[in-house]
């Protein structure tokens, strides 16, 4: 049975066993399209928000005579390719490890082909969290390592099951990718009910996919951006099915990602091969971990609002971070749809709002008054 191991970077004895390298999975750079389309069901959680959306939304169907399309809008990350891999290798050099960076954009190979005409960046695989309809709910996959001379002709037959969801497609693809010596095929955070279908509903439906598809994924993902209390249920499944758990930092902001993985493999395609034979998986949680789910979060999202002086792409402000499509389907920065260049006051307040949490004295404030960090000793 493949066998999971978590350590904990606070304690002592983490660095047993003489593992050289430390493998960052699972991050986002500026080339990734996170979509908007879970703001409608803030009202929910967020009463409080009904009503300033439905103001925003009047006005905007005022001026623009159709309902607003929160699916044809998106926001980037604020690190783009260069500065993603260098915070994550970082962390990992910090500790006196040797780094493997495995960066994930949505459906996009982009980031990893730019950095492979680096220098710094030449030993990058080639990767991408693939999103998958699934039976009224969505999967997502982190597929990593794809071979060059493959990758795009493979991106292009994931996008096609993406866009077609039929069953023939998406068996294709998975078996395509498992047959190259050194992909890897994780199940990203398989509990998290992304899309709101219902978290019982969804939990089903990713057991369901497990079990269908069982033979073509080599790891489930403990997830640096989910409770501990969800990571745990993820390793009683990957147990229930004889799989390793390794980790997925899901970083989308600044934050260097909270699990890593250790290994003495010296290149991507050891480490694949090591998780693909059975040798098992060594997962480390690094401090940040620690801090309170929603300080992490709230952090992350003043990463996004505040600008960036040296953006790869010059994109500075927050507003030139997030697109949206045109009614003739042409995508333009949000910053075009405002009058003047002007933000609804709603958005100048949230934004205000986020860049206030970044002042040392309001950080240590919402410390007292967020709940404290999940037990995950």
């Amino acid at each position: 049975m493949p066998n999971t191991q978590v350590r904990f970077e606070w304690k002592e004895g983490w660095r047993r066993g003489g593992a050289r390298t430390g493998v960052s999975l699972h991050s986002h750079t500026s080339c990734s399209r996170e979509p908007l389309d879970f703001i409608p069901r803030c009202r929910t959680e967020c009463p409080w928000l009904g009503p300033m959306l439905d103001r925003y939304e009047a006005r905007y169907r005022r001026l623009h005579g159709r309902e607003l399309d929160y699916s044809a809008a998106w926001w980037t990350p604020p690190l783009g390719p260069r500065e993603a891999l260098r915070v994550e290798r970082d962390q990992i050099e910090r500790l006196g490890l040797r780094a493997l960076v495995s960066i994930t954009d949505h459906d996009s190979i982009e980031a990893p082909l730019a950095l492979r005409v680096l220098e710094e960046g030449r030993a990058t695989p080639i990767s991408l969290e693939w999103t998958v309809p699934w039976r009224g709910t969505v999967i997502h996959l982190g597929v990593h390592n794809l071979p060059e001379g493959e990758a795009r002709a493979m991106q292009a037959a994931m996008s096609g099951y993406t866009a077609t969801p039929e069953p023939a497609l998406l068996e294709q693809a998975l078996e395509w990718i498992c047959r190259t010596r050194g992909s890897l095929l994780v199940f990203n955070h398989p509990y998290w009910d992304e899309k709101g279908a219902g978290v019982n509903y969804h939990a089903a439906m990713a057991e369901q996919f497990l079990a269908r598809y069982r033979r073509w994924i080599h790891a489930l993902e403990l997830n640096g951006l989910r409770p501990w209390r969800e990571n745990r249920r993820v390793l009683d499944l990957a147990a229930r099915y004889r799989l390793p758990c390794i980790s997925g930092g899901d970083r989308h902001g600044c934050e260097p990602n909270a699990l890593l993985n250790l290994t003495s493999a010296p290149d991507f395609e050891s480490f694949a091969g090591e998780l693909r034979g059975g040798a098992g998986s060594l997962v480390l949680v690094m401090k940040q971990y620690r801090e309170p789910m929603a300080a992490r979060i709230i952090s992350a999202v003043c990463d996004v609002m505040r600008d960036h002086q040296e953006h790869s792409y010059g994109w500075v402000r927050w507003s030139d971070r997030v697109f949206y499509r045109t009614a003739d389907g042409e995508p333009k920065p949000l910053v075009e749809a405002f009058p003047e260049g002007r933000e609804p006051s709603m958005i100048r307040l949230f934004v205000l709002l986020a860049r206030a949490a970044q002042w040392r004295g309001v950080r240590l404030a919402m410390r007292q008054m967020l709940p404290e960090a999940e037990e995950i000793a």
